[in-house]
């Protein structure tokens, strides 16, 4: 992995920056801050008794591979011109994001447990003018990809290398905009893009087949010109692997189908719909906290 990369002011990644994402590429140390990414989820909802545990929890694996390997991004320098970007189209998942940028460095961990407190800049939707490392304001369903679309034209108007990520939850697509974004990404040959989908079957009114089928969803991407890729979007082998070869193709967009479970990693929140929007009790809480090893 290259790891000292020249900035455009010429700064290069210190030496102890180096070593700690070379070590966070071994998938062990990723697997690790994965349950770190979920104790922050579990702790931000929490602390305010109200979020959304489910969809968070089913992308921790995802997005903890985006942050700690995949994005070219500089924590000291949120707003740096040719950082990679990400857009969190799926926002009431906040507490995924928000946990993965406080573990990253953008702002102590602490600050989870002030989720969705009137004073704090955590709101249930992330704000990219509050809270550093947001690129995109998100939360309104079925609007991200057209935003992140928007995001890679102007990455290829400007000459620029960096990638643009589009996070989108598998209800989500129901909404019609998606698929009018489809059309743009594979109409200007957006192979700066790379969705993904979280296929973790449920949304708040039910199983994806019962509210609005859009399966299948692989064969429905591909037909709107996509390169598709299906992974277990809990293995982080399958993850990394798939980020690989998105970074390869050329000519058209990507779109990485991950099947993934609601509520992963805490057994009384797994594949129940319930768990979509509502926080844990005290009790709830810690036994969360114990099945993912703990405080500490």
């Amino acid at each position: 992995m290259k790891c000292l990369k020249i900035r455009k002011n010429k700064s290069l990644l210190s030496k102890e920056r180096c070593e700690i994402i070379l070590k966070i590429t071994d998938i062990k140390e990723l697997e690790k801050k994965a349950i770190q990414v979920r104790k922050g989820i579990i702790e931000a909802v929490y602390s305010n008794c109200s979020g959304h545990p489910g969809g968070s929890l089913s992308i921790a694996d995802i997005m903890t591979v985006l942050y700690f390997k995949e994005l070219n991004i500089d924590e000291n320098n949120p707003k740096w011109e040719d950082r990679d970007r990400l857009v969190l189209s799926k926002g009431h998942c906040s507490p995924a994001l928000y946990s993965c940028l406080a573990n990253r460095g953008y702002f102590d961990v602490e600050k989870l447990k002030t989720f969705r407190n009137i004073n704090s800049n955590l709101q249930g939707h992330p704000d990219m003018n509050k809270v550093p490392g947001v690129d995109m304001t998100s939360g309104s369903l079925g609007q991200g990809l057209s935003v992140a679309n928007g995001m890679a034209i102007a990455g290829k108007m400007d000459n620029k290398n960096y990638r643009v990520y589009c996070i989108l939850g598998d209800g989500e697509i129901e909404e019609g905009q998606i698929w009018e974004a489809a059309m743009t990404s594979s109409k200007y040959k957006l192979d700066n893009l790379c969705v993904i989908v979280d296929n973790n079957n449920l949304q708040i009114d039910g199983t994806i087949e019962e509210v609005m089928s859009s399966y299948p969803i692989d064969e429905k991407f591909k037909s709107f010109g996509f390169q598709i890729i299906n992974i277990d979007g809990h293995n982080i082998q399958e993850i990394i692997d798939a980020f690989d070869v998105a970074k390869n193709v050329k000519g058209k967009p990507t779109c990485i189908i991950a099947k993934t479970i609601k509520g992963k990693g805490i057994s009384y929140m797994e594949n129940q719909v319930g768990w979509h929007g509502k926080a844990p009790n005290e009790e709830q809480y810690k036994t969360a906290i114990e099945e993912l090893g703990g405080a500490k």
